[in-house]
């Protein structure tokens, strides 16, 4: 793949994630009942970047926890001599009963990651409202799911791949678009 351009860079970021801090805070009135839920992989370092921007703002210390969502995609082709989706357990210390769950992705391209980790909270308890952030939308949607909190919106083409690079995962943090 070939790199075209690189659309945020590590201080915006940084600025996008401090601007959906303070948009969870004031659409939700403060945090509480708040859980900040990450889907694996790089949605749970930008969680916890979330969770920690907003104690740092509000003062207070979010339940938070991850999401693995393997055996729940619809989209999951088994290849000749693989084995078997290794579920990972989600890790959620907070009961979701009643709460308001904000799931937090990298990328938002087809909807079937976020589909995939409603069954999977489902399972967990019955939350009272979940919401969804992304560092990244790219459009695209094959279903009819939509953020609520956007870094960034990306208008790309279906011959493009977008690459989130996170500094927990990766070595630098940055977005970068890249044609296949």
């Amino acid at each position: 793949m070939k790199s075209k351009t690189t659309v945020l860079d590590d201080a915006a970021i940084r600025r996008a994630l401090t601007r959906i801090s303070h948009e969870i805070i004031e659409k939700n009135k403060g945090v509480e009942d708040l859980v900040l839920v990450g889907i694996k992989t790089r949605g749970v370092p930008i969680a916890q970047r979330l969770k920690n921007k907003i104690q740092e703002i509000e003062g207070k210390d979010l339940p938070g926890g991850e999401l693995d969502i393997t055996l729940y995609r619809d989209d999951l082709t088994p290849k000749k001599d693989q084995a078997e989706p290794e579920l990972k357990a989600a890790h959620i210390k907070a009961n979701i009963d009643g709460k308001k769950v904000i799931l937090v992705d990298d990328v938002l391209y087809t909807g079937r990651t976020v589909r995939a980790a409603m069954d999977a909270l489902i399972d967990l308890g019955r939350p009272s409202q979940v919401q969804l952030a992304v560092l990244v939308d790219r459009g695209h949607r094959e279903l009819p799911i939509r953020a609520d909190f956007v870094g960034k919106n990306v208008p790309t083409s279906q011959d493009e791949v977008v690459t989130v690079t996170l500094s927990e995962t990766d070595e630098a943090d940055q977005v970068t678009i890249f044609e296949k």
